[in-house]
């Protein structure tokens, strides 16, 4: 059993064919006895990508229905979903003048900081910050924290 939190440039790669995308499914997977920590933006951020998705014609309608309702049962079932409170908030209107990042990377960022002290006094390979945006993914590593961009894996 691992660790992971996914952001939403991650996760969307379970339910969208993307480079990665069979390495995400494989570390999601449900009887990959793994746990799984999303921020409760990536709620919205993964809705608005599959819409994106359909509006530009990039995946047909049916696919898109078919992938909210995979996500939706995830959601339910599977995501331990980080809360966006007062103190992950504040950390992220730290975070974004110190990296280049946008508002919900700083967001998402700022979630798995929260995580993070916890599960690495247990073991610092435990726990692993998946993302395949290169500017969140060098904050995170700036951080101290492992990471993983499914879009170097095939």
């Amino acid at each position: 059993m691992n660790l992971y939190y996914c952001d939403s440039s991650a996760l969307v790669k379970r339910y969208v064919n993307e480079q990665g995308t069979p390495w995400v499914q494989t570390i999601t997977a449900a009887n990959s006895a793994n746990i799984i920590f999303v921020s409760r933006i990536t709620w919205v951020e993964v809705q608005s990508a599959f819409a994106r998705l359909d509006r530009e014609g990039q995946m047909d309608s049916v696919k898109v229905a078919t992938a909210r309702q995979l996500f939706l049962y995830d959601w339910t079932n599977q995501y331990q979903i980080v809360e966006l409170d007062q103190d992950i908030s504040g950390q992220a209107g730290q975070l974004v003048q110190h990296y280049p990042l946008r508002a919900y990377d700083s967001v998402q960022l700022a979630s798995a900081l929260n995580l993070f002290p916890f599960f690495s006094r247990i073991d610092p390979q435990l726990f692993t910050f998946v993302c395949a945006d290169d500017r969140l993914v060098n904050a995170a590593k700036a951080e101290g924290m492992r990471v993983e961009n499914p879009n170097n894996h095939p």
